[in-house]
């Protein structure tokens, strides 16, 4: 895994090989990321990346919420409770050496509970797939006021998916690859 574009552009991110399974760890490829990255910053949405307040649940790598912050996002917080998620975010916080505008938060994605901070703007959410977690998680980011009003959230899921509150913008398929970009309302 690599960063795709902006200042930290090539930079290889802590190794994970196929995944981890038991943990639940499926990293986002490199080009359904590059394709994802393509979509938000071709001009449909605005300008969500740059300056952005990115919160990035079931971060696993943290890969989406770096490649954000190399593209110009402000800050990202990266939401995970997996001891080897938390390990990887870790060592890729110091390979992007982002440690100024990066933060990790270990906590049940489904269970936020209150925002302590300002909201946020783009949120990303790679839950594993079929369980019904994501939508759990975006209920839970909502009602903890994670969510900055009309913030763009993207979605990847083995299916498109339409959460209550939420207003559906994209869905884009990569292989088994889902991403429905949705608008809080």
């Amino acid at each position: 895994m690599r960063i795709i574009a902006g200042k930290w552009r090539g930079l290889r991110l802590a190794p994970v090989g196929k995944g981890d399974a038991a943990a639940h760890l499926r990293p986002t490829a490199d080009r359904v990321r590059e394709s994802l990255f393509n979509v938000l910053s071709g001009g449909n949405y605005g300008d969500p990346i740059s300056d952005a307040r990115v919160l990035d649940l079931f971060a696993g790598t943290g890969a989406l919420g770096f490649e954000a912050l190399s593209r110009g996002a402000a800050t990202a917080v990266l939401v995970d409770d997996g001891k080897r998620a938390l390990g990887l975010i870790r060592q890729n916080l110091k390979i992007c050496r982002a440690e100024d505008r990066a933060s990790i938060l270990r906590r049940d994605t489904t269970r936020l509970g209150e925002n302590p901070g300002a909201p946020f703007t783009l949120i990303f959410l790679d839950p594993p797939y079929g369980k019904g977690l994501g939508e759990r998680a975006l209920a839970a980011a909502h009602a903890g006021g994670w969510l900055a009003p009309g913030a763009l959230v993207v979605f990847e899921e083995n299916a498109p998916v339409s959460p209550t509150g939420f207003s559906a913008l994209d869905t884009r398929r990569y292989g088994d690859t889902h991403i429905t970009l949705l608008r809080a309302a």
